[in-house]
């Protein structure tokens, strides 16, 4: 049996936006149920985001430590960040992301996997990239500040990385997602069966 999700709209009777923050709000609706009611579900607005699971040649995994308030908790994760440049395609948003928090560029791109992380609860969609065939970045580092000013940087092994996820050491969605993926194509089908870069999103279209 193969199985893939479908798309589908339920009618909504009423819409608001009860708070926007810079980056992500809050939305309200009344969604018509199947038998005829009505339900009222907020949820996250979300401009998506994308996340690098860069692999250098001695199959370690390049990892940041940060402090995320919400869980209060510094925890191991990769790069990553929102889809918040108008127009910017993702493959290039994942580039600049790798640049900008751990100054390194990579030569060999492919679509790991897509997920919607919450989706009960918010409509962000996350795109989760390999990167490999690494390199130090050319140019100066770029400034960080906030909670990235104290990041960490460290390189892993796989296996200490899928390892760490399964023992509910690591809890970062990006990188649990990402590294059970590598290590599925691995021991599966291969890494050339991953899709292309530029493979067409759709929870997040974008232009050619």
């Amino acid at each position: 049996m193969t199985i893939t999700d479908s798309p589908q709209s339920w009618e909504v009777t009423a819409s608001e936006t009860p708070f926007q923050g810079a980056k992500t709000g809050v939305r309200s609706e009344r969604v018509v149920m199947p038998d005829g009611s009505t339900a009222r579900r907020d949820y996250q607005v979300h401009p998506g985001s994308v996340a690098i699971l860069a692999l250098d040649d001695e199959e370690r995994v390049l990892v940041l430590k940060q402090y995320r308030h919400p869980v209060r908790e510094k925890l191991w994760e990769v790069p990553a960040g929102l889809l918040d440049v108008e127009g910017e395609h993702p493959l290039s948003a994942a580039q600049r992301e790798l640049y900008e928090e751990a100054h390194v560029k990579a030569e060999d791109w492919r679509v790991l996997v897509d997920v919607y992380p919450t989706p009960g609860g918010s409509d962000e969609a996350v795109r989760i990239f390999l990167a490999r065939r690494l390199s130090v970045a050319n140019g100066e580092r770029f400034e960080v500040s906030e909670e990235e000013a104290e990041m960490e940087q460290a390189r892993v092994s796989l296996a200490e990385v899928v390892r760490g996820a399964l023992a509910g050491e690591l809890h970062n969605n990006a990188l649990v997602v990402g590294v059970l993926a590598l290590h599925a194509a691995l021991t599966g089908y291969g890494l050339d069966t991953l899709r292309p870069a530029e493979a067409e999103w759709p929870a997040r279209p974008f232009g050619a």
